[in-house]
């Protein structure tokens, strides 16, 4: 954004296109209207944000689609399906991408879980981690009472997404993978005290689960801070895993993804390409 700032200084014709709007519905949303200065459109990743800049006054704003949308392989075959409702269960475990994130979750987890083993017996665990992370979480997992299989491998992963019958999940992006593949999951999130007394006064959102924002409803429960236990974990994962209420209204509330996220429609780098191209025309071109 200063760059694209010091460009309508200097150029003040020139189209100006912000691909990836800022998180102005969650926190600052003075920062909408201010981009109205140097931001002639906005490419949007989620479906609701169009709505968040016209009501903060910010630039025009369009829709294209998350990425995602694009990724082939989150969804599964006939006989993938089958696996997700074969035993032992596989169980994702995504405890975060980034070092802290996997300081703050993967004990509780590993905890969480060895309740959920008692509850249900054996489990098929498999946790995606991003390669540098692997050798730390392959050590930190090696006396869990069921180890998972730690995966790296970008098709290892999808191919978990499409198999897996729950997840157990830190709040993030993944949220919205899990819901285009359809795997119920509970959220977890734990940060420092800090953090989250600046978030109690800054974030502006009734859920942090990106999946629940998409949605419009809080479909994948969602336990924070201290009330992030290995008791309430568990309960709320077996709840997920046999044929329950609560697992069959998350799979109908998933089911709606596609309708909301217009999955089927125009590829987003497609319909974002479209975009720059009017905007530029209507400026007088390039």
């Amino acid at each position: 954004h200063r760059v694209a700032r010091r460009v309508r200084r200097w150029l003040p014709l020139l189209p100006i296109v912000d691909y990836v709007s800022p998180s102005v519905w969650a926190w600052r949303p003075g920062r909408a209207r201010a981009m109205r200065a140097y931001v002639d459109h906005i490419l949007a990743l989620l479906p609701f944000e169009p709505d968040a800049h016209a009501r903060l006054g910010g630039p025009a704003c369009t829709y294209v689609g998350h990425p995602l949308i694009e990724q082939v392989g989150l969804r599964p075959n006939p006989q993938e399906a089958l696996r997700r409702r074969a035993d032992p269960p596989r169980i994702l475990v995504l405890p975060g991408s980034r070092s802290g994130e996997i300081a703050r979750h993967l004990d509780l987890f590993g905890t969480a879980l060895a309740r959920v083993r008692a509850a249900c017996g054996e489990l098929d665990l498999v946790l995606p981690t991003p390669a540098h992370l692997a050798d730390r979480v392959h050590s930190q997992t090696r006396a869990w009472e069921i180890p998972p299989r730690v995966v790296v491998d970008p098709g290892e992963k999808r191919a978990a997404f499409r198999t897996a019958r729950a997840a157990l999940a830190a709040s993030g992006t993944v949220t919205l993978e899990l819901a285009i593949a359809g795997v119920p999951a509970v959220v977890a999130y734990r940060v420092s005290l800090i953090e989250e007394l600046i978030a109690k006064l800054l974030v502006r959102v009734p859920t942090i689960v990106l999946a629940n924002l998409v949605l419009g409803a809080n479909v994948m429960p969602e336990i924070l801070q201290r009330a992030a236990t290995p008791p309430r974990l568990a309960e709320a994962l077996v709840a997920l895993i046999s044929d329950t209420p609560q697992r069959q209204l998350q799979i109908e509330a998933l089911g709606r993804i596609d309708a909301v996220m217009n999955v089927g429609g125009p590829p987003p780098s497609v319909h974002a390409a479209e975009i720059v191209l009017a905007v530029a025309d209507a400026r007088g071109g390039v």
